[in-house]
């Protein structure tokens, strides 16, 4: 199964790229650049990691990444998610056949978890959600051994699954209570000992998050309220949800239906109550808390998630959607089980068409949530990334120096082939605020990259007039999209 799995996301990939749709997401241009920079910048290393974004995928980019011709066509971020994706489907199999003493119901419920359109369009990318998908799918899997062990390894062996999850996406870290009450109540003689080897190795990752923040931001909650963190960047922004619960329930259930398909998310949720008769409370908590997770988040963490039917009827975060995947997965697994095993391999195969349905009745890629989000927000910085690095390539030489705003411009960096240790950017530290703070003193790069408006780009405005001048060479725009300036250093006439 793992081996049809892996051919499966490598056939999918390859399809994506061939249609240019590998990094249409801004999220995957960045993390994909993020794992370049560790090894490729001014100040290569560990604090290129960054705030915000969870550290493990990027590390586990970073061989693919340090290969010029796979970074360059996004590709060193397709492999790693394909490898994670299958081996999540894969577990998550294990874990439900184990806990249903049922392959048919175990089937059913993989085949909703790994032939979702969404996941498959995500795995192709550098996106993170194929990585806590597995990590959460492990974890489920160690709770089963748990279950029919109560050995303290697999108590052991479900934290650490949580630990690495923990470092993908912050919706594992709402997991971590719910996978600790479960084991304190199934733990039997020494419950608590058990539940405490749990926590401590469940608590690794957070803990190690924290303490990165301390120390190279000196504020252990950086990610959170920092400069750079969903909470600043949509401060004072009202969207749909926000301070309410019943909207905010209402956005994450249309996406739910939208991204899972309708059939996948009713029959999921009608499977929780087979799953709780057949006293499975335990992953059900565990998997019932992330779609909680993100309910909250719209409601409080200035977290919004748009869908293309409801107001304002466009597309944003819904693969966030897919949190929900797991444990309507895990529902149609217990529902497969309703019937005599003489007839459940047909009924599970039933079940499963059922939930594919939609993708099977109606095709288009146009009703792929997560993809059409991608191109439709994409789009417009896709070419403008073109524009921009045909313009750079052929008048940037090597040792010019770039000062660059590391977000959506270094996409054009990647583009050009222009190594990222060419530029000098946030991940730089004092040099790059050095040089924003006082261009006049601090910037010798005889280049600029950056979006209108951003400090990169007030801080070259301030350079146009003195003893070393820049000029505004080129700027590109496209509808829906921010604008990107180049800015050039002033040294006689030079080809335009």
């Amino acid at each position: 199964m793992l081996a049809a799995l892996l051919a499966l996301a490598a056939v999918v990939s390859w399809g994506f790229y061939l249609q240019g749709s590998t990094l249409a997401y801004g999220d995957a241009e960045a993390h994909l650049n993020i794992a370049r920079r560790i090894t490729d910048s001014r100040v290569p290393g560990y604090e290129q990691f960054g705030t915000v974004w969870l550290p493990l995928p990027h590390a586990v980019m970073l061989p693919f990444a340090m290969h010029d011709g796979l970074w360059r066509t996004g590709v060193a971020g397709a492999i790693p998610g394909a490898i994670v994706y299958a081996l999540g489907a894969w577990l998550f199999f294990l874990a439900c056949r184990r806990m249903f003493g049922s392959t048919p119901a175990a089937a059913a419920g993989a085949a909703a978890w790994a032939l979702n359109p969404n996941l498959l369009y995500l795995q192709a990318t550098p996106m993170t959600e194929p990585y806590s998908l597995a990590a959460v799918a492990l974890a489920l899997y160690f709770l089963a051994l748990f279950r029919d062990s109560l050995s303290g390894w697999a108590a052991a062996g479900a934290g650490l699954a949580l630990a690495l999850g923990a470092l993908t996406r912050y919706e594992v870290w709402f997991l971590l209570p719910a996978a600790a009450l479960a084991v304190l109540l199934m733990g039997g003689e020494g419950r608590w000992r058990k539940a405490l080897v749990f926590g401590f190795f469940a608590s690794l990752g957070p803990l190690f998050w924290l303490a990165h923040n301390q120390y190279l931001y000196s504020d252990a909650l950086e990610f959170y309220r920092g400069e750079y963190s969903a909470l600043a960047i949509n401060k004072g922004t009202k969207y749909p949800g926000y301070h309410d619960w019943p909207a905010a329930f209402v956005y994450y259930r249309t996406a739910a239906e939208g991204v899972l398909g309708a059939p996948l998310a009713w029959l999921g949720a009608a499977g929780l109550l087979a799953a709780l008769l057949r006293k499975q409370w335990a992953a059900a908590l565990l998997l019932g808390a992330v779609p909680l997770f993100y309910v909250t988040s719209l409601h409080s963490s200035g977290t919004p998630v748009h869908v293309p039917n409801l107001w304002p009827n466009s597309w944003y975060n819904t693969r966030y959607a897919l949190g929900a995947l797991p444990v309507a997965a895990f529902g149609v697994a217990a529902l497969a089980t309703v019937m005599h095993e003489r007839i459940r391999g047909i009924w599970a195969g039933l079940l499963a068409a059922a939930c594919l349905s939609p993708w099977i009745f109606y095709p288009r890629m146009d009703n792929w949530l997560c993809w059409k989000e991608a191109q439709v927000n994409g789009g417009a910085r896709q070419a403008w990334t073109r524009a921009a690095s045909e313009y750079l390539k052929p008048r940037y030489r090597s040792g010019d120096g770039i000062l660059l705003s590391f977000g959506d411009p270094a996409g054009i960096l990647r583009e050009s082939g222009i190594p990222i240790r060419e530029s000098l950017h946030e991940g730089d530290g004092a040099m790059f605020r050095a040089a924003v703070a006082r261009p006049d003193l601090f910037l010798w790069e005889d280049w600029a990259v950056c979006a209108e408006g951003d400090r990169v780009s007030k801080a070259m405005g301030k350079m146009r007039n003195g003893s070393r001048r820049y000029e505004r060479v080129r700027i590109f725009t496209a509808p829906g999209s921010r604008a990107v300036e180049i800015w050039r250093h002033i040294q006689g006439k030079y080809p335009q």
